[in-house]
């Protein structure tokens, strides 16, 4: 298709070590996947370990941009819930140091962890400059309560926000127990990003995002011709705008 510039297929850890920042566009919905999307992921995943294979993930759509930001067009559902694992798997660790469980060696891997598949943490603002940047809806509080490994704040909180919740928590109670020690969530997570596959589609502006995207919607939770156009629609005045969300 014209105004793709390249596909590959490759593993997500790849993707998170490739010094790119994966934004999610303030006109993608927010957050959606429930208990059903959050179960199917997690059984393949506790398959592909079991069985030391690969899962593959389906197809990535990203559209590329000045310097090494990357907008995620198709695959936002998936990439965030991996992230979501990722960080439940880095609180379990965080447990085990707060029962006095080898706490220097688990000190090391929460924060090589984060480094890693999170972002950096800012030694003056305490603050992390996430790998992830999700939408205007969605964003503050990934960044407030779910990237700290804190209390999760549930009053006064959206739908969407609700559901980011469960999602971690859930995640959160099929790890809690699983692996005795600190290395083995850690090789939890290596072994996870290392074998979860997508195929990378990079695309050159809105027209031909949207146009992959629509040819490619056709996995998790379903979006209608609606709400298709409207991201089309949004997309077009947005541009000038999309980066706003990173410092606020």
């Amino acid at each position: 298709m014209i105004g793709i510039q390249d596909s590959t297929t490759n593993h997500f850890d790849s993707l998170i070590r490739s010094g790119c920042k994966y934004i999610i566009p303030k006109f993608q919905r927010d957050y959606s996947w429930d208990i059903e999307q959050w179960d199917d992921l997690w059984q393949d995943i506790d398959t592909m370990i079991s069985e030391n294979g690969e899962h593959y993930m389906g197809y990535l759509v990203l559209q590329m941009t000045k310097g090494k930001d990357c907008l995620i067009i198709d695959g936002q559902q998936r990439f965030t819930t991996i992230t979501m694992i990722i960080l439940a798997a880095i609180k379990a660790i965080q447990k085990l140091i707060d029962n006095g469980f080898e706490v220097n060696e688990n000190k090391q891997r929460v924060e090589t962890l984060k480094n890693t598949y999170i972002g950096n943490l800012d030694p003056v603002t305490l603050e992390y400059d996430n790998i992830l940047i999700l939408n205007r809806n969605n964003n503050k509080y990934y960044k407030e309560y779910i990237v700290k490994l804190g209390e999760l704040k549930l009053r006064n909180t959206s739908y969407t926000e609700k559901l980011m919740k469960k999602c971690f928590e859930w995640y959160e109670k099929q790890l809690t127990g699983k692996f005795k020690c600190g290395r083995e969530y850690a090789e939890f997570i290596s072994k996870m990003v290392d074998n979860l596959y997508f195929t990378i589609i990079r695309v050159s502006d809105e027209m031909n995002a949207f146009k992959v995207f629509e040819t490619l919607n056709a996995r998790g939770v379903q979006l209608s011709s609606a709400d298709l156009l409207k991201n089309y629609l949004f997309s077009l005045v947005e541009d000038t705008e999309i980066y706003s969300d990173r410092i606020n």
